[in-house]
């Protein structure tokens, strides 16, 4: 069994798409429905990332979350910066990072909707 896509019901599509596109560097696929409800977003070489226009808004909480691994965790958080994209650590320490038992170290944000997103250095 392997991943084939997470879809996320957002408030904003636009707002929410750009975020993944230029915040997270996913590049946008073609999309069937064509409605202008539905982004689709590379996350993985055969998964994708759909985000569906249509939500309210609504609290969400740290433990769910989705986790991306990126080679180079500095350069990635001062990519982020330069975005003006908060981010910290698990316990909300802005700019920090957080290091898991195994040594990996993780950062956290949040996207447009607020949903959280890990950001870490495990190996690929």
């Amino acid at each position: 069994m392997t991943l084939n896509h997470i879809a996320l019901y957002v408030v904003d599509l636009q707002k929410s798409a750009d975020f993944y596109k230029h915040a997270l560097l996913l590049p946008q696929l073609p999309e069937p429905f064509k409605d202008g409800k539905h982004v689709w977003l590379r996350i993985g070489p055969h998964s994708q990332l759909h985000i569906i226009q249509g939500n309210k808004a609504q609290e969400h909480d740290i433990n769910t979350h989705l986790a991306f691994s990126v080679k180079d965790l500095p350069k990635f958080m001062a990519h982020l910066d330069k975005l003006g994209v908060r981010y910290g650590s698990w316990k909300s320490e802005p700019g920090k990072t957080t290091p898991r038992p195994d040594g990996v170290q993780q950062i956290y944000l949040q996207d447009p909707d607020g949903f959280w997103l890990e950001v870490n250095n495990d190996r690929f």
